[in-house]
């Protein structure tokens, strides 16, 4: 996933993450945190939703398409959990799903390098160990 949004960031596409600003489980966020730099210096911009938790996750692609459910792109979400999601292509519902994701950004604030740099040592080394076993997470 790392991957695919740091190559696209840097073809020039708009690539914006939204987290929440109160984690459900503060170790998968700590984890989360440890890929921010990666994403940043490749263009990705992050946000943090101030108000709380978010838990819906949805993608708008070009004002044409969105998806807009509850998966987690892993392998647990996908194919242990059977969470679900709705692809919407080429209709008004696009339009207010980006409305959406508008209005919810403009209660965020924005990650920086230098946001990362000023996290916690604690959660940072937390995020490292973690992240050696988040596949299982």
């Amino acid at each position: 996933m790392v991957t695919a949004l740091t190559y696209a960031a840097r073809r020039g596409i708009d690539v914006k993450i939204i987290m929440p600003g109160i984690p459900d489980k503060p170790y998968a966020f700590a984890v989360a945190k440890t890929f921010y730099p990666q994403l940043l210096e490749a263009g990705v911009e992050i946000y943090q939703f101030i108000p709380g938790f978010l838990h819906a996750k949805s993608f708008v692609s070009d004002d044409e398409k969105a998806v807009v459910g509850t998966i987690n792109l892993d392998y647990r979400s996908l194919y242990l959990h059977f969470e679900c999601a709705v692809f919407f292509c080429e209709m008004d519902t696009v339009l207010d799903v980006e409305q959406d994701f508008q209005n919810t950004l403009a209660q965020c604030r924005k990650i920086t390098l230098e946001t990362c740099r000023n996290e916690k040592i604690t959660t940072k080394v937390y995020g490292r160990v973690l992240r050696l076993i988040a596949p299982l997470m």
